[in-house]
């Protein structure tokens, strides 16, 4: 069992079966979500597909996990996925428009800390649709690597090593941060 990620400004949690409307309503948004696959269906066809999920997730093929306020309110969900160690594909980052200040960073760092600690991965893969300009300049600050890239996408790496190293640099950041709020 996956146990809450606890970070300082916000946690993470494994997304359950009561989180669908939230998931639905974040993910069917066409501002928030509009460099992400489309979802279709109601909110049962959601929750239907988080059964499936569930059976992923034990398997440690996928984790899905909801971005959680310190309040314990969701503010954004985020995914690892085609989980193949050495490797995991990292990213479906969205969250909603008043999240808190550098919750997207905090995310970031704590998820992916999880897929190279908790499922012994080395490196971190992801894809960014070309267009999605703002994501592409957070994954380079980030630390992400280009590694390639095609008519729609482009795609960045990061090994394990070089995370620990940018990570403690991000964690500080954020710590400031959260003295901050």
């Amino acid at each position: 069992m996956i146990e809450r990620i606890k970070g300082h400004i916000i946690d993470l949690r494994p997304v359950e079966l009561d989180d669908a409307g939230f998931i639905h309503e974040l993910r069917s948004d066409p501002n928030r979500a509009k460099h992400l696959n489309p979802i279709k269906g109601t909110v049962a066809d959601q929750r239907n597909w988080l059964l499936g999920y569930k059976q992923r997730e034990v398997a440690k093929q996928e984790m899905y996990f909801v971005v959680l306020r310190k309040s314990g309110n969701p503010c954004g969900l985020v995914r690892l996925y085609d989980i193949q160690p050495p490797r995991f594909t990292w990213g479906s980052i969205i969250f909603v428009e008043d999240r808190p200040k550098l919750a997207a960073l905090e995310a970031t760092v704590l998820s992916i800390g999880f897929g190279f600690e908790k499922l012994a991965c080395s490196r971190v893969e992801l894809d960014v649709r070309r267009e999605n300009t703002v994501a592409i300049a957070f994954y380079q600050r980030f630390g992400f690597h280009l590694t390639g890239q095609d008519e729609a996408s482009l795609y960045f790496t990061l090994e394990k090593p070089e995370f620990d190293r940018l990570s403690d640099r991000h964690r500080t950041f954020i710590s400031q941060g959260a003295v901050e709020h």
